[in-house]
């Protein structure tokens, strides 16, 4: 089978979809000219009296009901999957091949029935042509113009020399040209001239472009490896910080614990404070550190999980946390037969852990976190709501950005990386889903405007 691959080409799934869309225009396109041909010969006969002979009628109208079955045929080949992207089978160019031959052969037949070299459809190849050098090699469409111009000639002389009929352009001419050499002469030289000049055009204008977005794709791709490496290689650095300020906790653990001895009260008092201090940058660290990993990220490794199973080891780990705080952690499960969701646990748990953190840690003692599950139709909807300090108006738009924080959450005195809620926005939308909030929540009291974070699981089986 005949290779049409451009010589540039290196994204592959980029070709296929171009050509394959390209194909799809050109099956609309010919119902149109269809249905265009059959109001021409309506027209040319009982409006403008041409005179077309019976036999013209007739060829010119089997020539257009052919069109418009074959064209169906090819409709129905391209929507039954029978074109395969694959280089060694019969792929989108090999199609677009077929159906730009099939073309050139109807105006052929219908510049042959219309009046040969007087027909004013033989430049319907140039067009032709021209719409060939955006998909086909230039040396492909170059044959076919040769092979064109060739044609034309040869029916010319043809037609001239009584080997076979001529049917005239109606009775449009006051006097026959195909007998007229010096016309048939410059006729096919213009048309030579004029079909090889254009391809020529067309052909380098579309093999630049197509070389430049080629090109381009090769530098994303190098663009995207670089991000990658970066990626890995803040990890590392970050990872490596992470391990002495790990040690730094263990020390105050001892020291607090009492087993480096007695120590006053003030100094106590310090200690707890340098203890919360590293804990807030460990959790900058991870925060880095995930999204990264998000970075990173191509695959998910989706699982039928229970999420109430999940939210209960999450409070189990933040219960320490809102222990310390004062804050009281719910659970709300409205479904009415509850189900697994299909979910990748790990980056879930992060997502989730994320928002009940942030509720956690932006809530007041004798606060509420509460999450709530539900179910409508297939989608399942996990909400976190506390009634905390809330969010403004004026930073609503601007929450799930990298390394934005509220205006109110910066005068807390609670250090955070603005991070969290730009890894959780990520994760959700890599699971398909959705994710939006409000503030007031359903949880607001008095001097407690609180937030709610919704996520949305869309069943993918439904």
């Amino acid at each position: 089978m005949f290779n049409f691959i451009p010589k540039h080409t290196i994204d592959f799934e980029q070709l296929w979809a171009l050509i394959s869309s390209r194909n799809r225009w050109f099956i609309s396109i010919r119902y149109t000219v269809a249905g265009a041909m059959a109001v021409f010969l309506l027209v040319m006969q009982y409006v403008f009296k041409i005179g077309f002979s019976d036999e013209q009628l007739w060829a010119m109208t089997i020539i257009t009901a052919s069109l418009f079955l074959l064209n169906t045929l090819y409709s129905y080949i391209d929507a039954k999957g029978f074109i395969k992207n694959e280089t060694d089978k019969f792929n989108p160019l090999h199609f677009a091949f077929n159906q730009i031959v099939l073309d050139l052969l109807v105006i052929a037949l219908v510049s042959y029935y219309s009046g040969g070299i007087e027909s004013p459809f033989y430049f319907f190849f140039v067009f032709h042509m021209i719409i060939g050098s955006m998909i086909l090699p230039g040396a492909v469409v170059y044959t076919l113009s040769g092979v064109s111009v060739f044609y034309i000639a040869l029916v010319s002389v043809l037609e001239m020399q009584g080997i076979i009929e001529h049917h005239p352009f109606g009775n449009m001419l006051a006097a026959p040209l195909y007998d007229n050499v010096r016309y048939i002469i410059v006729f096919v030289s213009a048309y030579g001239i004029m079909i090889f000049v254009s391809v020529f055009l067309a052909n380098n204008v579309t093999s630049a472009h197509y070389r430049r977005s080629q090109d381009l794709k090769m530098t994303l791709d190098k663009l995207s490896q670089a991000e990658k490496m970066k990626m890995k290689y803040t990890m590392g650095v970050v990872h490596e910080i992470k391990t002495p300020i790990v040690a730094v906790q263990s020390n105050l653990d001892i020291i607090l614990e009492g087993y480096a001895g007695e120590v006053t009260k003030s100094a106590r008092d310090r200690v707890y404070r340098a203890r919360a201090r590293s804990d807030e940058a460990i959790n900058i660290i991870n925060d880095v550190l995930n999204i990264s990993k998000l970075k990173l990220l191509e695959n998910l490794k989706k699982d039928e999980i229970d999420i109430i199973e999940l939210l209960k080891n999450m409070y189990k780990k933040r219960g320490v946390q809102a222990k310390t705080s004062g804050v009281e952690l719910r659970i709300s499960d409205l479904r009415p037969a509850p189900k697994p969701v299909k979910i990748d646990r790990g980056l879930f748990e992060l997502a989730l852990s994320n928002l009940i953190g942030n509720a956690i840690k932006y809530n007041t003692h004798g606060g509420i976190v509460e999450t709530i599950i539900e179910e409508r139709e297939c989608d399942t909807f996990v909400t976190v709501a506390d009634n905390g300090i809330g969010i403004p108006d004026e930073d609503k738009d601007k929450m799930f950005k990298e390394f934005y924080r509220s205006s109110n959450a910066k005068k807390s005195g609670v250090e955070g990386t603005g991070l969290g809620l730009s890894v959780v926005k990520e994760i959700i939308e890599h699971h398909g889903g959705a994710i939006w909030f409000k503030s007031p929540s359903r949880l607001q009291s008095e001097g407690r405007k609180g937030t709610e974070f919704t996520i949305l699981i869309s069943d993918e089986d439904c």
